[in-house]
């Protein structure tokens, strides 16, 4: 049964030098810009989803534990808006 390994040394050469002759040494500074662009984007909308499931949750927990707000909430303040 194979294993799982990393990447070894000789294979992150090889993979190198196969970026460099597809794209030559001219465009790898603009490939590698575009791809540090790519994660920084893609960190940011992880980060941007994290902190709305949190700030959901902490909502969720708020209000769970203070059922008396909900109630308040949802019965009418003034007396003229029973009778209507």
């Amino acid at each position: 049964m194979p294993t799982l390994t990393f990447i070894g040394l000789s294979e992150l050469i090889f993979i190198f030098l196969a970026i460099l002759l597809l794209f030559g040494s001219k465009r790898i500074p603009e490939v590698a810009r575009g791809l540090g662009k790519g994660v920084r984007e893609f960190q940011k909308a992880t980060n941007e989803i994290r902190q709305e499931i949190a700030n959901a949750t902490e909502d969720i927990s708020h209000t769970s534990t203070s059922p008396k707000k909900l109630e308040e909430k949802s019965t009418p303040s003034n007396s003229s808006e029973i009778h209507s």
